[in-house]
């Protein structure tokens, strides 16, 4: 499927971009907005709000929905969670999201990178919410372990899709090691806000999004996202189905009658959208 329905379509103001593209690139930092090419980057960005991507912009997966390229990546840079902490404190964010690459390259698959940078915003900005969103490291307990010593106030891990469609969409991942990690989390650190999200729009069924989110409610999962997948380049997996909006509201309501606490759930929803909003409860999506 190539042409965008209505609902899909939505204009871009580069001059927007261009103040916050420059603090980045004066701290020498990345985020998953560009990099997975996302479509309400203009409006986050306008805010101002951003999600750092930390650990470089190389991941060791190769994932069939994500435009994020796929090589060898460079050692991590001691000095970037001070970067990403200085450059969050000069946008003046309130709420910060880190997510990164997937490093199955590194011992702890990065997760001292992330607990250092959560310790680095919460030093310049005290009364920020940072939340991270993190691969699967593996299922470390260990590195789970590591990143809640830093006490973020939203742990967030995608499990994407639904399990029928993990070969294609995620191979080198692992439905069930999502699921685990979820609930670990939640065994280590009963206080911490749990998060989790889908894409929709790849070959999935209703009843097996619902499948999902009962899983995701089994493992503790706090706050939840649903959206459209959107083909980011032709290289990755196109797009099998536009899914109403009527789809993405009764998905809502099935959720929260589950007991997520907080749910957004429509065509342009992204994980890291409205982050904060999700986190004090105020989303309308």
């Amino acid at each position: 499927m190539t042409r965008l329905p209505g609902w899909l379509r939505r204009r871009h103001s580069l001059s927007e971009l261009h103040e916050l593209k420059g603090v980045l690139r004066s701290h020498g930092l990345s985020t998953v907005c560009e990099e997975a090419r996302c479509p309400n980057k203009a409006e986050c960005f306008s805010k101002p709000t951003a999600t750092f991507m930390i650990l470089g912009d190389s991941c060791t997966r190769d994932c069939g929905f994500c435009s994020v390229k796929s090589a060898p990546p460079l050692p991590p840079d001691k000095d970037e969670p001070r970067r990403v902490a200085e450059a969050a404190s000069k946008m003046g964010l309130k709420y910060v999201v880190v997510t990164s690459v997937t490093r199955d390259d590194l011992p702890d698959g990065g997760a001292g990178q992330f607990a250092e940078t959560i310790r680095e915003i919460k030093k310049h900005l005290p009364e920020a919410g940072v939340e991270v969103l993190t691969p699967d490291f593996g299922g470390s307990k260990d590195a789970l372990s590591r990143v809640l010593s830093a006490e973020p106030h939203v742990f967030n891990h995608n499990v994407e899709t639904v399990p029928r469609l993990y070969a294609t969409v995620r191979p080198q991942a692992d439905y069930n090691r999502s699921i685990g990690l979820l609930r670990r989390l939640k065994e280590l650190s009963p206080e911490t806000n749990t998060k989790s999200g889908l894409m929709l729009g790849l070959g999935e069924s209703f009843e097996e999004v619902l499948e999902v989110f009962k899983d995701l409610r089994g493992a503790g999962c706090d706050l939840l996202t649903v959206g459209q997948y959107l083909r980011p380049t032709k290289k990755n997996l196109p797009v099998v189905e536009y899914i109403e909006p009527e789809i993405f509201k009764a998905l809502r309501e099935q959720a929260l009658g589950m007991g997520f606490r907080s749910v957004a759930s429509g065509p342009l929803v992204r994980s890291s959208m409205n982050a904060e909003e999700m986190y004090t409860g105020n989303v309308s999506v």
